[in-house]
């Protein structure tokens, strides 16, 4: 049994355990880990509770690539998302603004034509 400067033995074999878990890091994200599980709660052939659990540990390049790009779409997460839901925020406020000044403009006219002219 060999060990390393004096301590344990590494559990991936070899000396500089840093460096294995640096490169399981860069495997993990590169590969990527989907892990998935369903808990199902039964009472008497009753289902009581389902809880579906799916977990996906990768890089954001390779879950890009799996598609799964739903952090750019988020205004919570992303600029680029957040401008675009102010610019849909203002265009419905402009239109709805448009709309409120015509009526507005027509409201004098129609109250005209409902009088009675003498």
């Amino acid at each position: 049994m060999t060990s390393s400067a004096g301590g344990l033995p590494g559990p991936y074999g070899g000396g500089g355990s840093g460096a294995n878990l640096a490169d399981i890091l860069e495997r993990v994200l590169d590969k990527g880990v989907v892990i998935a599980g369903d808990i199902k709660i039964n009472l008497l052939d009753i289902e009581l509770l389902t809880i579906k659990l799916r977990l996906i540990v990768a890089s954001v390049d390779k879950a890009k690539e799996m598609g799964i790009d739903w952090w750019e779409q988020d205004p919570a997460l992303s600029s680029g998302a957040r401008h675009k839901e102010l610019s849909q925020e203002n265009a419905e406020l402009r239109r709805r603004l448009e709309e409120l000044e015509s009526q507005a403009a027509l409201a004098p006219a129609e109250k005209e034509s409902r009088e009675p002219r003498e």
